[in-house]
């Protein structure tokens, strides 16, 4: 039996509230009267965003009232549960699998706290098998798209036959803090989403996207330049304002360990898939992997149309390349707290 894991679909899905940049500018720019940063570079960082439009599980009016964190992790179990069954029935039905051939769950979601967690709770909503293994993971950030499909890849290298299920949900949109008047709330409100994504990951089932190898990287001293600062109403985001720098400085080079690592070059790889993150990052992204600016075009694409969803949103752009019959090899980066970068090398043919 073939013991190399492979994706054997993606869906994604994303609630239906609409925000477009167009209205949440005015909404924020209410919000925000006042920022001792002035006018000017308000409206700046909204058209620097390189986002036309995000999804909401809640309307933009729940954005303009203070909410306390229990409401907003309520709203966080119904909206993700949500979001990962409607991901799982849609890959399900993209494989032309049925529920129970699914042996595995791997969940990552860090915009919210559920115990039971999120696989246990939608093992119960759609009625699936129960001798699935369960992983959930908590803490990866936007990392957690890549490292998440990486874990699935692991388990599934250890049970070649069984059928791995990847959710990775995030509802960014519910950690906007109405008394928070900092410069990382206000950036949130430029650039987060909400989303969901599945992956159906197998060894032995002859077809589909190869994973070939995976691995990650954590930098010394540097915990505090992405996380979360737990207050009374809720998840504050926090992140440094020189991670496009540290992108161009020190990516490349930490990719190249990793693909030597596995036997691997630069020089192999067809297409580069990347979390996103913002605007900035996508340029440094380009800058790191000496490509031209625009060259990341899937990723730049979902950021879009889309935002950043955090962990879920490279699984978005690798939807996107697949669904331009894109071939070869493909790498795979995301970061997120730690801080830390995952990497995962997939072959398409």
């Amino acid at each position: 039996m073939d013991i190399s894991p492979r994706v054997l679909a993606l869906a994604t899905a994303v609630p239906r509230y609409v925000l477009s940049q167009t209205e949440v500018v005015p909404a924020a720019s209410r919000l925000f009267a006042g920022m001792e940063f002035g006018s000017e570079r308000f409206a700046g960082i909204y058209a620097n965003a390189g986002i036309d439009r995000r999804y909401s599980c809640v309307p933009l009016e729940w954005y303009s009232e203070p909410h306390t964190f229990k409401e907003r992790n309520d709203l966080y179990i119904a909206n993700a549960l949500d979001l990962a069954a409607q991901a799982t029935l849609d890959v399900l039905e993209k494989a032309g699998l049925p529920r129970d051939s699914i042996g595995g769950l791997v969940t990552v979601s860090s915009t919210g706290i559920a115990t039971p967690s999120l696989d246990a709770l939608l093992m119960e909503r759609l009625g699936l098998r129960r001798d699935i293994r369960r992983l959930p993971i908590f803490g990866l950030g936007c990392a957690g798209g890549v490292l998440g499909l990486a874990r699935a890849a692991a388990l599934a290298r250890s049970e070649p036959g069984r059928l791995f299920l990847c959710i990775v949900v995030e509802l960014c949109g519910l950690t906007f803090r109405h008394a928070d008047r900092g410069k990382s709330n206000l950036i949130a409100t430029a650039l987060f989403g909400d989303g969901a994504a599945a992956a159906l990951v197998q060894c032995g089932a002859g077809h589909g996207a190869v994973i070939r190898n995976w691995g990650e990287h954590t930098w010394p001293h540097s915990l505090d330049i992405m996380g979360w600062n737990v207050a009374d109403d809720g998840l504050g985001v926090r992140f440094a304002r020189d991670i496009p720098e540290l992108v161009r400085r020190d990516l490349r080079a930490t990719v190249d360990r990793y693909l030597v690592g596995v036997g691997d070059s630069f020089d192999t790889i067809d297409y580069i898939v990347c979390h996103p993150g913002g605007a900035k990052v996508v340029d440094a992204l380009e800058d790191a992997f000496e490509l031209g600016r625009g060259a990341l075009g899937h990723t730049r694409a979902i950021l879009r149309e889309f935002g950043n969803m955090s962990a879920p949103t490279v699984l978005f752009a690798l939807e996107r390349a697949f669904a331009a019959d894109s071939k070869g090899r493909f790498l795979l980066t995301s970061l997120g707290p730690g801080f830390s970068a995952g990497f995962l090398t997939l072959e398409r043919s």
